[in-house]
């Protein structure tokens, strides 16, 4: 299984519309694929059209009790493509596990038990808490979605300096398998400015496949659709099925 893990600890910057898509077009290309939501605003789960409010069970139970993580995954309306789906009951979790040994480890631990998937996605939330630390552990490489603005620079940086302890400390083979730039906007010139600075800086470890700002990609998740069913010809999926080709040619790389 190639575990991979899609953060940022900048919020709003398209990381879970980029897990949604991706684990969502590498389902509709014939992989079996799960999406981890280990978010507490459980917008990948909502975005998939599951009714967080209605949730039995969720990762918050798995990451207390890893061996549940097999009667906790959801079906999903794509095939191929299932959830192990978030709530706001995971803000407990932070609290709960301060006590636990091993406590960065559980998900790694509760993805042990899976069998039979060829990819975990995992959507993380917008911070470098527990919950993140669990997933960046729990994985094999990370994907790093950024808008071209100057602040994403800024939490860019922060982020390398967390992944380099965990490299050194929880996870040693942990690998930035790449940077997708998501809302690029052609017609500002920062964005211009910024996309060039990264290219310059992380060379190929920036996907050539841009994502722009488009209407039907906000739109998709209040339908509880990927852009790919929801509206397939717009501009927002044909980027995504891009990205998702280079992508999986990329993790080639990584198995």
């Amino acid at each position: 299984m190639h575990v991979i893990a899609v953060t940022n600890q900048k919020g709003g910057v398209g990381k879970t519309t980029t897990a949604i898509n991706l684990s969502s077009g590498i389902a509709l290309r014939g992989k079996k694929t799960l999406l981890i939501d280990i978010d507490p605003q459980g917008n990948a789960t909502s975005g998939l059209g599951i009714d967080t409010r209605k949730l039995e069970r969720t990762v918050y139970n798995v990451l207390l009790n890893p061996e549940q993580i097999n009667d906790t995954i959801l079906n999903t309306s794509i095939d191929n493509l299932y959830i192990l789906p978030s709530n706001a009951d995971l803000v407990g979790a932070e609290i709960e596990l301060v006590t636990v040994e091993k406590r960065e480890f559980r998900l790694k631990n509760a993805i042990n038990h899976l069998m039979n998937f060829d990819y975990i996605i995992i959507d993380c939330p917008p911070s470098l808490g527990i919950l993140t630390l669990n997933a960046i552990v729990a994985s094999k490489s990370l994907l790093v979605p950024m808008q071209s603005e100057y602040y994403s620079l800024e939490g860019l940086s922060r982020l390398l300096k967390t992944i380099k302890m965990v490299k050194k400390e929880l996870n040693p083979s942990i690998e930035i398998i790449g940077i997708v730039l998501t809302m690029y906007d052609s017609r500002n010139n920062l964005a211009k400015c910024v996309f060039e600075e990264i290219k310059n800086h992380f060379g190929e470890k920036l996907f050539n496949t841009i994502i722009p700002r488009n209407v039907k990609l906000s739109e998709a998740p209040s339908h509880g659709q990927p852009i790919f069913t929801f509206e397939p010809n717009s501009r927002g999926s044909i980027s995504y099925q891009l990205f998702v080709n280079e992508f999986l040619e990329r993790s080639k790389h990584y198995e």
